[in-house]
């Protein structure tokens, strides 16, 4: 029989669906050429974001996600600096013998993280059809954009994609589009008319979040701050700051997300020099997690009087 592969990966994120697509390909070049793979995405939110979400894979895959524990859990790869919450996971991770699990905070995407850990350790070859994926996922998932206009101004089918994500609530969307990356070309994935029947108002809706980040935004001591939770803005692209404002050295934000509100803070990619503060050290006090230049918080969705005191604390210490 068929084994069953189980993949958890980043939900609603271009670097976790591509990590998804590359160890998909990876276990059935590698492992079993008939695997049955099963996607399961995955948020961050308060408590464990593994709780009633059965590991009943033969074998279980968690992608660009926080570590979990669970004995079940038989392969991971993850690059977050706050992947052990609590802290004390470290120990587990570090304990483990079965050869499976790898971690390394200064890789700058998961996707091409393990894709050299699986070509080292396990001899897996990538396709040249995958290299597409490869690169973007790279690219955006360490803000490697020539300008935030190229960020923001979404012209290539990667960031268009990446829109469409970040948005996407159709699990059957999620899976679709993670099948068909590396087997075809992404210009051809943004332009087939499941996806692009929805991308196209999402663009439009981007354009319009422009110009409410414009009237809404205030500039303090450096950082740039909005809240959008009186908005009917559930995602917003994180570069529309540093687009409207490219002196700014920061940017924290606040919107009402699926079942949470979301506290997001980042650092400006296009002067690194002046970033002073861990953000992924900042969110993880409250509750939160990320990388040094980007991170997030996720709050219960009643709790809007203490996500705007989160957002204040944040500012007020980036500010400083």
């Amino acid at each position: 029989m068929p084994r069953v592969l189980k993949i958890f990966f980043h939900d609603n994120c271009f670097d976790g669906a591509a990590s998804a697509a590359v160890f998909a390909d990876f276990y059935r070049q590698v492992i079993d050429p008939r695997a049955d793979v099963e996607l399961q995405g995955v948020q961050h939110r308060p408590g464990d974001p593994f709780e009633g979400l059965p590991l009943d894979g033969d074998d279980n895959a968690c992608v660009d996600f926080r570590f979990c524990p669970a004995p079940e859990m038989t392969w991971w790869f993850d690059h977050h600096a706050t992947a052990f919450q609590p802290a004390e996971l470290r120990a587990t991770f570090e304990a483990d013998t079965g050869g499976h699990k790898f971690y390394d905070p200064t890789a700058r995407s998961n996707t091409l993280f393990m894709t050299g850990v699986l070509r080292e350790q396990f001899g897996y070859q990538l396709p040249d059809s995958f290299q597409e994926v490869v690169d973007w996922a790279d690219l955006i998932d360490a803000a490697r954009f020539a300008t935030p206009a190229q960020a923001v101004e979404l012209v290539e089918p990667a960031l268009q994609l990446m829109t469409w994500l970040e948005a996407n609530r159709d699990r059957s969307l999620t899976r679709r589009f993670i099948d068909l990356l590396g087997h075809q070309p992404l210009a051809e994935i943004s332009a087939t008319p499941w996806l692009r029947e929805p991308l196209e108002p999402l663009l439009v809706a981007h354009r319009g979040a422009i110009e409410l980040v414009r009237s809404r935004a205030r500039v303090t001591s450096g950082v740039v701050v909005f809240d959008l939770t009186e908005d009917d803005v559930s995602s917003i692209n994180k570069f529309i700051s540093y687009f409207l404002h490219p002196e700014a050295s920061y940017t924290v934000s606040l919107v009402r997300a699926p079942g949470r509100l979301k506290v997001s803070a980042g650092a400006n990619p296009w002067f690194p020099e002046r970033r002073r503060h861990d953000i992924s050290a900042i969110c993880e006090r409250y509750g939160g997690g990320g990388h040094p230049f980007v991170g997030a918080v996720s709050l219960p969705p009643d709790q809007l009087d203490r996500a705007r005191q989160v957002l204040g604390e944040i500012v007020a210490e980036l500010s400083a």
